[in-house]
């Protein structure tokens, strides 16, 4: 059986240069360790904002490197240099519109702003790229949701439409920690039997 395959992205160009540490890799690493329960493998990259680098970067991870999961972070805002959305759109086979949207509807209960991010979600082959905030607190807010004083989940994240996305496009079954994100399935979604 296929074991699960994920890529991380961040895109910063002073990270990249080394002009400051970055901060999208580990958040979304520690993240990662967190939420899932099942095995998986994990390729990470720090680039530019650099459309073309971007793209060649997608499709390495999806093409190349076999990931059933593309997240990236960094360079969804309206800045003339913020071209993750573009590049991810150019390598996309169908775009999934409800990440983009969910992911703005969360933050705006944190941020006004929220209306200028530009994330996509996207399909390449029977891969998902989702196109994450920068900073590492908008990333775990994004991935859970918004929750109450009680920390009970008031709106959804995205993370927990995932796992169902990945199994209706042939995937690896990836099962999460429902303490930190509850993946959502129609009952009728059953675990593969094991040969």
């Amino acid at each position: 059986m296929t074991s699960l395959r994920i890529g991380i992205v961040s895109i910063s160009d002073r990270a990249s240069q080394g002009i400051y540490p970055d901060k999208g890799l580990p958040a979304l690493a520690e993240w990662l360790a967190q939420a899932i329960v099942t095995p998986y493998h994990l390729e990470q990259r720090l680039i530019g904002d650099e459309q073309r680098v971007i793209e060649q970067t997608l499709c390495e991870l999806v093409d190349q490197q076999g990931c059933h999961l593309v997240l990236t972070t960094g360079g969804t805002g309206p800045a003339l240099r913020d071209v993750t959305p573009e590049a991810t759109l150019a390598v996309a086979h169908r775009v999934m519109p409800g990440f983009g949207e969910q992911m703005r509807q969360i933050s705006l209960h944190y941020v006004p702003t929220a209306i200028l991010s530009r994330q996509v979600g996207v399909i390449r082959g029977q891969s998902l790229i989702l196109n994450l905030p920068g900073q590492p607190k908008s990333i775990k807010e994004t991935l859970e949701g918004v929750r109450d004083e009680q920390g009970n989940i008031r709106v959804t994240g995205i993370f927990a439409s995932v796992a169902y996305c990945l199994q209706l496009l042939d995937n690896p079954w990836l099962e999460t920690d429902k303490a930190v994100v509850n993946s959502f399935r129609p009952k009728s979604a059953q675990p593969p039997s094991e040969p």
